[in-house]
């Protein structure tokens, strides 16, 4: 049974800060503008050698002008549903205020541990005012500091008491991650919530609701997946509040992070150069990708329209032609099973291992049949092919004049290895060293 702790309260009381001290990385993003966390969104931490699961909510609160208000409440409350322990989180500075008190309501009917901690007590005269607290009636009041770390020790060390195993230091080692990215508003969260079939993330019409990268586990076709929602990426032009910057930061690093990126595409908007940027960056790092053009309902058709859309889209990201492109909507849920079934391929395609004999008893033959062009008067031989261990598939050509070996020819033996081995979906690395 996994240890997993849900830190709650309403906004703008430190929630945040407080996550990232206990995951020790920047993961949340942090502003003093309230309600910049809106989904729930989760870490790992260790204290005192017991591992556990961190989840970071947004600020919780009733009869707000925010839209996202009652979503919000959602999210926090399956938090509330999945935590073994809660850290309701409440502000030394602004005392107990009306919404602590109708939280703690909501709380008290959770019979979960309940620890308060009573944030921004970064000095011993403001930690004073936590004995407010003990107004809530539910148990210890911790003086805390999110921003400084003070009184933090204490609190973990009643915290990890409640914990009935020493839990996983990472639960989540070898699993496969897949990204869902593109622009803002192109259907992202709504294909993670279809799939998931719950409301993982939050959904509006409202570009740019995403703000942090949400990891949710899936299992399909017995296999387990980590599927990483991500805020849209817009032109850096565009990027004018801070919080957006670092959104699209944290989209570039779950990029970074996974194995394979399902791209979404607009279909009433077509492909824009801030996808072909997209593309161009995963095939740098190696990763799996596959099209999905999103809102296919939304297009008037005929017999040609996706045969045209396919040839627009291709000719915009060439030479890269390997990425499979699925027609699809999130609303209908038209195809969506499809984009994950040819992700899960896509995924065996990059972590493929061709057996050195087969490698070169399909592929020697083809160099035979068509060599590599003589370059200054001498012939250039390939002997021997094997493949080399890497983050996506790396095949090294031995051979004597490795310096001569053309680009045009390079992608002439590439086009001969998808043809042979099937990497649908997956960049390739030929390497040519001498023998």
């Amino acid at each position: 049974m996994a240890n997993i702790v849900a830190i709650v309260g309403r906004p703008n009381v430190g929630k945040s800060t407080f996550f990232n001290r206990l995951v020790e990385k920047r993961e949340a993003i942090m502003d003093n503008m309230p309600g910049v966390t809106r989904d729930r969104h989760y870490g790992y931490a260790e204290w005192c050698g017991k591992f556990f699961t961190v989840i970071d909510t947004g600020g919780y609160v009733t009869g707000s002008e925010d839209k996202f208000e009652s979503q919000i409440r959602i999210q926090v409350k399956m938090a509330i549903d999945e935590a073994s322990a809660i850290i309701f989180m409440v502000d030394c500075r602004d005392g107990l205020t009306g919404f602590d008190k109708e939280f703690a309501n909501v709380l008290r009917t959770s019979k979960k541990p309940i620890f308060v901690a009573a944030n921004k007590a970064d000095t011993p005269d403001k930690a004073i005012y936590a004995a407010e607290f003990y107004e809530l009636s539910l148990g210890e009041v911790f003086p805390i500091s999110s921003e400084n770390g003070g009184g933090t020790g204490e609190l973990l060390d009643e915290l990890v008491k409640t914990f009935p195993t020493e839990g996983v230091e990472d639960p989540n080692a070898g699993i496969p991650k897949i990204t869902i990215v593109g622009r803002p508003n192109v259907g992202k969260s709504s294909l993670l919530n279809a799939l998931l079939g719950t409301e993982r993330s939050i959904v509006t019409d409202e570009a740019g609701t995403t703000r942090d990268a949400i990891h949710s586990h899936y299992k399909m076709y017995g296999k387990d997946f980590i599927l990483i929602d991500t805020a849209g990426v817009r032109k850096k032009g565009k990027v004018k509040e801070d919080i957006e910057f670092y959104s699209v930061l944290r989209s570039l690093r779950a990029l970074e992070e996974s194995d394979v990126c399902i791209i979404v595409i607009d279909a009433e908007r077509g492909m824009e150069s801030q996808d072909v940027n997209l593309i161009s960056l995963a095939e740098r790092q190696g990763k799996g990708m596959v099209i999905m053009v999103n809102k296919w309902d939304l297009v008037e058709k005929d017999s040609k329209t996706s045969e045209k859309f396919k040839k627009d889209i291709l000719e915009s990201i060439a030479p890269i032609d390997y990425i499979p492109i699925i027609f699809a909507s999130v609303l209908t849920k038209q195809r969506i099973f499809q984009v994950v079934e040819k992700t899960v391929q896509v995924f065996e395609n990059k972590t493929k291992k061709i057996p050195t004999s087969k490698l070169n008893g399909l592929m020697l033959p083809e160099i035979e049949r068509n060599p590599p062009p003589s370059m200054k008067g001498k012939h250039i031989q390939i002997k021997y092919i094997t493949q080399v261990a890497a983050r996506f598939p790396s095949f090294v050509f031995f051979c004597n004049l490795p310096q001569y070996i053309q680009r045009s020819y390079e992608r002439f033996l590439e086009n001969k290895m998808r043809e042979h081995f099937d990497f649908e979906g997956v960049p390739l690395r030929l390497i040519f060293r001498k023998k």
